[in-house]
């Protein structure tokens, strides 16, 4: 964002001063939701242990437990997406198609394949499907431009245009 502030006209760099600002709120906003996640996730687990049959668990309180710990885990993925945006003022492809696939594979543990019909079962795998080619493609895309303007090695552009893979 500073090789812009340079020809931006005032009003610019004021509106990027408060998406900045607003950024950083969702960044302390998103560590609250963590922290409450974490301490719910311990509350529910400590309730389902000292009911009785005491220390006991079934699966469904398993599986319930796994949704909250990937809940949470997906939140810190939120929050990593944040601080990457205020470091490089950058949306990073690679990082949202991540945290898509961990909610999506958070959804496929906690589905009960009892109550759910064939048509949803097969509508989630076409998503997962679809997004881990997308993650496999940006994933190496990204390697590729990564490569290809890497100013330390510039012979490396001329390989990728020839069609061969980067050292």
């Amino acid at each position: 964002m500073d090789s812009h502030d340079k020809n931006d006209e005032p009003l610019i760099l004021k509106l990027r001063a408060i998406i900045r600002f607003a950024v950083r709120a969702l960044a302390m906003i998103m560590t609250a939701v963590i922290l409450w996640g974490v301490v719910d996730v311990c509350w529910v687990l400590y309730q389902e242990l000292i009911s009785p049959p005491r220390f006991m668990l079934t699966m469904s309180d398993i599986l319930a437990t796994f949704g909250a710990f990937m809940a949470v885990l997906i939140a810190i993925e939120i929050f990593v997406n944040i601080c990457i945006y205020l470091r490089e003022d950058v949306i990073h492809v690679q990082i949202v198609m991540a945290t898509a696939l961990m909610a999506i594979a958070r959804k496929v543990i906690i589905l009960d394949f009892n109550k759910t019909s064939p048509q949803y079962v097969w509508a989630i795998a076409g998503v997962v499907f679809a997004m881990s080619i997308g993650y496999y493609l940006v994933l190496n895309s990204s390697q590729t431009c990564i490569a290809m303007f890497d100013p330390i090695f510039p012979k490396d552009r001329h390989e990728i245009h020839k069609g061969e893979k980067p050292e």
